[in-house]
């Protein structure tokens, strides 16, 4: 393998990308959306992949035939014209016969997009066929794909940006949470996979020396894995991450795809990381152990909730509960309204109190999802087994204010790894919580569990500072951000009327429905 510096790998990884995303116009002037386009290219990639896999010497016999004659790369690479339009039809509809594995995953009901025969051919042969995308260079090769995954998150038209979450955000959350080679590992609306391929990059980096063979084999095996509910997404998740080097061709597949919310997990995990989607309402209702029921045309039963709510972000804190194992931790971006909504909300809050160690919450700014009007915060903590007496385990909340005098853009001024560097020291990755202190800046305060059960509906939205740009006209911000925060500030106010009217039963247009920014990480 062809060592590069980071700096030539960067690089590398940017010229792919431009190369990539150039040819993406392309299609676009043909009617293709990013999305769609990069669907094709997932559908080429592994069939480029599994040859060059085929092709290589030193991979074992059994490993080599994932994708056999007539239906393989140098079948399609081959033909011209009609004929390879015709051929990649074909070579679809029969791949996508393979549920359960990575190959069935990414081709499950694809279709070929791609309608002028001269424009799949260029596709094949100058885009696709003249790189190696398995022999070297993995990273660069996963990186590229995840650039243009995050390219097309900017194309707000398609909804695209609401299965993509930050990078910056992703790896400060895993910097925090340390993920280690003997956790189990998974997201339940992994989106295009971001946490999962930023968890297993954390390990490599931190502990990839140390591992036997077998202990490298098993993490990218199954011991991280994730679930989507969009087929389309989960089909980019799957070669997101077997780009990145996890999972195996013709294995078995590491996404699941299906509603996270219809059933209990059937396995539990010790560390989770998510974004959940964000909504006014799940789809269907869930009948917690409190017997109460909505009226909706779909409903079920799930004994391990303790609350009934339509309320999709609720339902997913209340899953991811129940997803963890016995001391696993978990990390997960939630709105506003998680924190102060009552009812149902009061309930889950005060059994994510009494029953697991919610240690601490980072309030996030507004302007760094792709999604308008998105205010949210990230949960973090831990489950626990009962203590002695009845007392919660939860003792001290670290609340971490993020958003106040914070103002970011998608484009002029976005969100960076570096501007959440002081929030990463504050938190004392791998250190008990009680050796936290205040931070010189003022965003990093404490409180006791009797400072928050005796705040109305248990209400965790807590505030404490000011913006300084609302007193002091010598610091105004930019127009363009004012402007900015200005749409995000209605939008957001527009998605809550939106939710009060459908309470009270009213119908409310569908796009003003908030909208996960998740990705998929």
């Amino acid at each position: 393998m062809t060592l590069v510096s980071p700096a030539q790998a960067h690089a590398q990884t940017n010229a792919l990308v431009a190369k990539l995303w150039n040819y993406c116009n392309v299609l676009r002037d043909n009617g293709l959306s990013t999305i769609e386009y990069v669907e094709q290219l997932s559908y080429l990639l592994f069939l480029k992949m599994a040859d060059e896999i085929a092709s290589d010497p030193f991979t074992e016999q059994e490993a080599k035939a994932v994708v056999k004659a007539p239906y393989d790369w140098k079948s399609l690479a081959r033909l011209k014209g009609i004929d390879l339009e015709i051929h990649y039809r074909t070579t679809l509809e029969v791949l996508a016969k393979k549920p359960g594995t990575t190959l069935g995953t990414i081709f499950a009901k694809s279709q070929n997009r791609i309608t002028e025969p001269a424009l799949l051919e260029k596709l094949v042969v100058d885009l696709i066929g003249k790189e190696d995308w398995t022999i070297q260079g993995t990273d660069l090769k996963g990186d590229a794909y995840e650039g243009l995954l995050a390219k097309g998150a900017e194309d707000t038209k398609t909804g695209a940006g609401q299965y993509f979450t930050p990078r910056a955000l992703i790896d400060a959350m895993v910097d925090v949470m340390q993920p280690q080679p003997e956790d189990t590992i998974t997201d339940p609306a992994c989106g295009t996979g971001g946490f999962l391929i930023a968890a297993h990059h954390y390990i490599r980096e931190k502990h990839m020396r140390d591992l036997s063979r077998e202990q490298r084999l098993a993490l990218g095996s199954g011991k991280i894995w994730g679930n989507e509910l969009v087929t389309g997404t989960a089909r980019l998740a799957a070669m997101n991450m077997l780009l990145h080097g996890i999972g195996d061709a013709d294995g078995p597949s590491l996404i699941t795809v299906g509603d996270a919310l219809a059933e209990q997990p059937r396995r539990h995990a010790s560390l989770v990381l998510a974004n959940p989607p964000f909504g006014k309402k799940s789809a269907i209702t869930v009948v917690g152990t409190d017997g109460k029921a909505e009226k909706e045309d779909i409903s079920y039963e799930r004994d391990d909730f303790r609350a009934t709510t339509t309320n999709k972000q609720l339902n997913f804190l209340q899953h991811i509960m129940s997803l963890l194992e016995m001391n696993g931790r978990a990390a997960v971006v939630l709105p506003d309204n998680v924190l102060f909504e009552g009812g149902a909300g009061e309930k889950v809050r005060r059994r994510l109190l009494e029953e697991f160690d919610l240690h601490t919450i980072l309030r996030l700014p507004t302007g760094i999802f792709y999604a308008g009007g998105v205010k949210a915060n990230v949960l973090f903590f831990e489950k626990k087994p009962p203590r002695s007496g009845g007392a919660p385990n939860t003792s001290q909340l670290w609340v971490y204010d993020f958003r106040t005098a914070k103002h970011f853009t998608l484009k002029q001024h976005p969100l960076r790894r570096a501007d959440l560097e002081e929030f990463v020291e504050a938190y004392l990755p791998g250190k008990p919580c009680n050796e936290r202190v205040e931070v010189d800046s003022g965003r990093f305060k404490s409180f006791s569990y009797e400072e928050l059960i005796a705040r109305d509906k248990v209400n965790l939205d807590i505030t404490w500072m000011k913006d300084p740009a609302l007193d002091d006209a010598d610091s105004l911000l930019p127009p363009e951000v004012i402007a900015q925060e200005i749409i995000e500030d209605l939008q957001a106010a527009l998605n809550e009327f939106a939710a009060i009217a459908e309470a009270l039963g009213g119908e409310v247009p569908a796009d003003v429905d908030a909208i996960s920014p998740n990705e998929a990480g």
